[in-house]
């Protein structure tokens, strides 16, 4: 009767041993550095980021497009006047401002 309960735990080991290294690459795949929540998140990162590079792109171009109509090649004189208005605080006779 002992050799045959010790049998039957053996046999019951493998089957175990089994399930639970099964579990274990279960639980690597969807939880794990590289698993499925970690590319949710990556992909939620990088639609962030995406958006924001979008924002920066167009900052950078309007930037670029002031820069230029204060260059000396093509000066935008009603520009230049805001700013130097804006910089010295400064305003003509005939204007009302309000604040």
């Amino acid at each position: 009767m002992n050799s045959r309960n010790r049998r039957a735990s053996y046999g019951l080991a493998l089957p175990f041993a089994l399930i639970c290294f099964a579990g274990y690459f279960v639980f690597a795949a969807v939880q794990g550095e590289y698993g499925v929540f970690r590319r949710v998140e990556l992909e939620a990162e990088r639609e962030a980021l995406q958006a924001e590079l979008a924002f920066l792109a167009n900052e950078a171009a309007r930037m670029r497009d002031r820069t230029r109509r204060l260059s000396d090649e093509y000066l935008d004189l009603d520009l230049l006047d805001e700013r130097a208005r804006l910089v010295l605080g400064m305003a003509r006779v005939d204007e009302i401002i309000v604040e």
